[in-house]
């Protein structure tokens, strides 16, 4: 399937791969100019690719490369078994690179995403030239028994889907509205409703779980590629505080901050496509070269 965008003349094509030894899942490509460096793009949880990236792929496609697919158990992604797991994601990602011969690439996560970018770079080290993290954390939750509470209800959740097959049928669609938070535009919203539907929920619940246990504030520091953080400042899912955090741990990070919430990608997708151009830029080396600042910020 082809979609050429209205902002560029590069066609978006979408189609499905096999990852050999993981399965099959649906990637989004367009082309960029000649040479352009890779963007892999890595979407949150609960939504797809197309819901997370397609009002920016235009914008990003005419400097770059642009890659992105469902994660396993979401949209048209590979098949989730008996658990979700943000590794398997990961590993998924530098599948997906070699089979499309990307030897280089440039890693950029929004939210859960953002997770699955940071193990990516610890996991598939060689493969990454640069690190985009969106709307992330180190970690979602504080102390352990803050921890423990928001863990009960997802598990409990997730048993239950698994052993009723009246409730395997009920998608995603409440509950990613409800991190998506509100979308006045009607078509937006019908859209994103439509995309959400696409993805089980007891998918969805194994991997917020899975997004509750993650924690990379012992080796992220270790991240020896350059990166950047785009901070959504009014976030109400990922605190800004804790973006922030993320961002002074990784040695040399530009930071971004963009005064929005959670879900800045589909409500105002050419506010956050003007910012995350930047921040992709900040980190292809030649153009890193030339910025007057290690760190800047960015305000729409």
């Amino acid at each position: 399937m082809r979609r050429v965008s209205e902002e560029t003349a590069n066609p978006v094509v979408t189609r499905l791969i096999e990852l050999p030894g993981r399965g099959v899942t649906r990637v989004w490509e367009c082309a960029g100019p000649p040479g352009a460096e890779t963007l892999i793009l890595i979407h949150g949880v609960a939504i797809t690719a197309e819901l997370n990236w397609a009002k920016v792929f235009a914008p990003l496609s005419r400097e770059f490369r642009v890659v992105a697919m469902d994660l396993r158990g979401h949209g048209d992604g590979i098949g989730v078994g008996s658990g979700f797991r943000l590794e398997d994601c990961a590993d998924d990602v530098a599948a997906l690179a070699q089979v499309l011969g990307i030897a280089k690439f440039i890693a950029v996560g929004y939210s859960m995403g953002g997770m699955v970018a940071q193990l990516v770079a610890r996991r598939h080290a060689p493969m990454l030239s640069g690190l985009v993290l969106c709307a992330t954390t180190r970690n979602v939750l504080g102390s352990p028994a803050e921890k423990l509470a928001a863990l009960a209800l997802p598990a409990a959740a997730v048993t239950a889907f698994w052993w009723n097959p009246l409730l395997q049928s009920f998608s995603a669609e409440i509950l990613g509205m409800a991190l998506l938070g509100p979308v006045d535009d009607p078509a937006t919203a019908r859209w994103a409703r439509a995309q959400l539907r696409r993805t089980p929920l007891r998918t969805a619940l194994s991997a917020i779980q899975a997004v509750c246990q993650f924690t990379s504030h012992t080796w992220i520091g270790q991240v020896d590629v350059p990166a950047a953080v785009v901070v959504t400042t009014m976030d109400r899912i990922a605190p800004p505080g804790r973006q922030r955090k993320l961002a002074r741990a990784l040695p040399g990070a530009s930071v971004y901050e963009l005064d929005a919430d959670h879900a800045v990608c589909i409500t105002a997708p050419q506010q956050f496509a003007q910012v995350l151009l930047q921040a992709c830029w900040s980190v292809v080396p030649d153009r890193r070269a030339q910025s007057p600042s290690a760190v800047a910020s960015a305000r729409t």
